[in-house]
């Protein structure tokens, strides 16, 4: 990930790429699960440089490594194995968030649409809107079925089980995590999970495609949702009263004109840090429990850089238009992690109580030389999983204009210097999706047909010069 991450923020998506690489035994499927996090980081970055068919079968594999997800029992299964946790969530296979995963039905959609291909776009935004539909049910299901187990194999007083249900319950630990770690309840949320930027290109896109009424009280309804996410937003306002106008009749296409969006994904998104202190467990010694310190490793988020200020759009009459955020990667992270908390926290004491039970049993048994090795073997393996999608921005803008009567619009940069020119074909919907991790790195415009009906052209701007050329795949 420091090599990936080093190359990303520089713009050579060429050694970015070779980064994530790995090799699978030729005739063998690839184990998509085992390979989760290289092939989510892969479909981004064929989607930025316009390999859209690699991107689509790189975010199928992903998707593919994502079941656990969408199929019913596979939580179960990892909750009866709960109490088997001997070293950490790292030494697990990466397990993606739901938000990642609604990412990745976003970022297909938008290379199918990039690729001309309309039938499969419309899937694709239909899942990431189902996904986020469906992700609070997955959330309540999951801390359910883990607490479930839990409290079946905490039947017998004296087991692990039962010490980790009642550390667990303990108002000291609490209280130890509030001052170490913070209180989750006081976290920046949503008020219900959504990936914003989501919801508003699947907003975006029926409003483009709608053949129905029905189409475009599906683009009202996304829209709309965002909007109240994000009242401050003129944009998210604007985009959620015309979908509205449409749905109603109020509005009519044909006095619309030609529509240009422009979103702009900026900078890093949030990165895992890890934060290591002592909790009080309630441990048996004999017949009689009592509390004793021993550390734990919890994943906390911490937030990157991103390019400053917002993207500039000159247009004919000179008026320069100026992208607004409308939606940031940090509190869908937040959003998504105060639900999964319990859960985090729960390995976590497990994983303490069973390596202090473990070092206990070694003092009895080999003295100084086990107690030694087992409080060794704590320290080495008590680590939190930091693992994550490394190629999320750190938050979305966005903007609409009429279409030049030019047929052309200039991008700027946050300093107002010239990115370069984008040709903006005639048609009904334009999208303009701009990526840029850092000020160091080019700026990568797609520019989309919003119907599908014709392949995207892709630049890097600014044009890289024969001193300032970096290396692409293309």
């Amino acid at each position: 990930m420091s090599s990936f991450n080093q190359a990303y923020s520089s713009g050579d998506y060429q050694v970015a790429l070779e980064a994530v690489s790995f090799e699978s035994a030729e005739g063998e499927a690839v184990d998509s699960e085992g390979h989760l996090l290289e092939l989510l980081h892969q479909g981004e970055l064929y989607r930025l440089t316009g390999r859209y068919n690699e991107a689509a079968e790189a975010f199928d594999l992903a998707e593919e490594g994502m079941k656990y997800l969408d199929t019913e029992g596979t939580v179960e299964t990892a909750a009866e194995g709960f109490m088997a946790i001997m070293v950490n969530d790292s030494e697990r296979d990466y397990e993606a968030l739901m938000s990642e995963a609604v990412l990745v039905n976003t970022y297909k959609g938008l290379a199918f649409l990039a690729a001309g291909n309309n039938e499969y776009a419309r899937v694709e935004f239909h899942r990431a809107n189902d996904r986020t539909r469906r992700a609070v049910e997955y959330f309540q299901k999951e801390i359910a079925e883990q607490q479930a187990a839990l409290e079946e194999e905490a039947k017998d007083e004296e087991s692990s089980a039962s010490m980790v249900s009642n550390s667990l319950d303990n108002e000291a630990l609490h209280a130890a995590i509030a001052d170490n770690y913070g209180e989750p309840s006081s976290w920046s949320v949503f008020p219900e999970f959504i990936v914003p930027a989501s919801t508003y290109l699947h907003g975006l896109y029926f409003l483009a495609n709608a053949t129905s009424s029905g189409d475009f009280e599906n683009a009202a309804t996304s829209l709309k949702r965002v909007s109240e996410m994000n009242a401050d937003s003129m944009v998210l306002k604007a985009d959620a009263e015309l979908a509205d106008g449409l749905a109603s009749g109020s509005q009519s296409l044909a006095e619309l004109g030609p529509q240009v969006w422009v979103v702009y994904e900026n900078g890093l998104g949030p990165v895992l840090e890890e934060s290591r202190f002592d909790i009080p467990l309630l441990l048996f010694h004999g017949n009689q429990q009592a509390p004793a310190y021993f550390g734990i490793a919890l994943p906390k988020y911490a937030e990157r850089s991103a390019v400053p200020g917002s993207l500039g759009i000159a247009v004919d009459s000179s008026e320069v238009v100026k992208t607004e955020q409308i939606a940031d990667m940090g509190t869908v992270i937040r959003t998504e992690m105060k639900e999964r908390f319990p859960g985090v926290l729960a390995r976590a004491v497990a994983s303490a109580v069973i390596k202090a039970v473990m070092q206990n049993e070694a003092s009895e048994q080999f003295g100084l030389v086990g107690q030694l090795g087992a409080a060794a073997l704590t320290m080495a393996t008590t680590q939190a999983d930091l693992r994550g999608w490394q190629a999320m921005p750190d938050h979305w803008q966005a903007a609409r204009l009429n279409r030049p009567e030019s047929g052309s619009l200039t991008l700027l940069d946050h300093q107002g210097g010239v990115l370069g020119t984008v040709d903006i074909p005639e048609r009904p919907f334009t999208l303009v999706y701009v990526k840029r991790p850092t000020a160091l790195s080019p700026a990568t415009v797609i520019t989309m047909d919003l119907r599908g009906e014709s392949e995207a052209t892709i630049a890097r701007l600014p044009k890289a010069t024969e001193s300032t050329q970096v290396s692409s795949i293309q």
